[in-house]
């Protein structure tokens, strides 16, 4: 739980935490199973609205999922 200078855009609590999670995009992507676009969440604590950013990834890291599976 962080405090900043967030505010809830629906219930105005200031409290959030955050998490990240990665997804595939695209035919190649899809068909070696490389998960290339990388997400940021931002989450009320009270209400749980979440917001998504979209974030960057590295080549390397791409290079180590299609190698890790």
């Amino acid at each position: 739980m962080n405090q900043s200078k967030y505010i809830c855009v629906k219930c105005g609590n200031m409290n959030y935490e955050t998490d990240e999670f990665r997804a595939t995009g695209g035919v190649f992507a899809k068909i070696f199973d490389i998960q290339n676009k990388k997400f940021t969440t931002l989450t009320c604590t009270r209400c749980k609205y979440t917001e998504i950013y979209k974030g960057t990834t590295s080549q390397l890291g791409n290079v180590f999922d299609f190698f890790t599976g």
